[in-house]
Parts: C-alpha cells; sequence; structure tokens
C-alpha cells in the first residue's frame, strides 16, 4: 500500500486489534494498536492540501526490544506496509512504538 494512501480514517477502526510486525527473515511479533490520532496540520503558504497528519501507537512485548527503523506490518483488513517505528516508552505490558504520518 502506497504511503500516501494510508490515512487515519484506515486505522482508527482498528484500534485494539493485533498486527504482525515482521522481523527480518521469518521471525514476527505481535503489535498491538493502541492509538490512533490526529495530528496538527501545517499551512506552508504553499496551497496545496495534503493529508491530514496522524500518528500511531502499538504496544509489543518487551523482549525484544526493536531499535527506529522501518517495519513490514500486516493486518488481514488490509494490505501489508512497511512503515518506519520508533520505540517511544516501555509499560508493564511491554514497549510501545509510535509512526508519525505527515
Amino acid at each position: 500500500m502506497p504511503e500516501g494512501a494510508l490515512t487515519l480514517a484506515c486505522f482508527e477502526p482498528l484500534v485494539g486489534s493485533s498486527f504482525s510486525l515482521r522481523l527480518d527473515g521469518a521471525a514476527e511479533l505481535p503489535a498491538r494498536l493502541i492509538a490512533a490520532r490526529a495530528g496538527v496540520r501545517v499551512d506552508l503558504g504553499t496551497g496545496l492540501a495534503g493529508r491530514q497528519p496522524f500518528s500511531l501507537t502499538f504496544q509489543a512485548p518487551a523482549e525484544p526490544a526493536l531499535p527506529q527503523r522501518i517495519y513490514r506490518l500486516e493486518h488481514p483488513q488490509l494490505e501489508a506496509m512497511d512503515i518506519f517505528l520508533v520505540p517511544v516508552a516501555r509499560s508493564a505490558a511491554g514497549l510501545h512504538y509510535e509512526a508519525v504520518f505527515g
């Protein structure tokens, strides 16, 4: 799925559902989408209306702790997508990773 086709509306109904986060090789981790939030649109004076910025927060197991990089995410209701994830928090439930779309 092209990144430009991804919108907040694609993910809002999937909050609480599980994604597969593909690691190198055949390994994968479960990652639950715990938040999908609208961002603030900034007008750069170009007159071009881009997509609404948004962010996604996923919760994954505490181990292995993954570095920030592009990962393949899969969900039965969406096409597989490559998304840049950044670890942002650790909780008793695991690690939280964020993806931001501008």
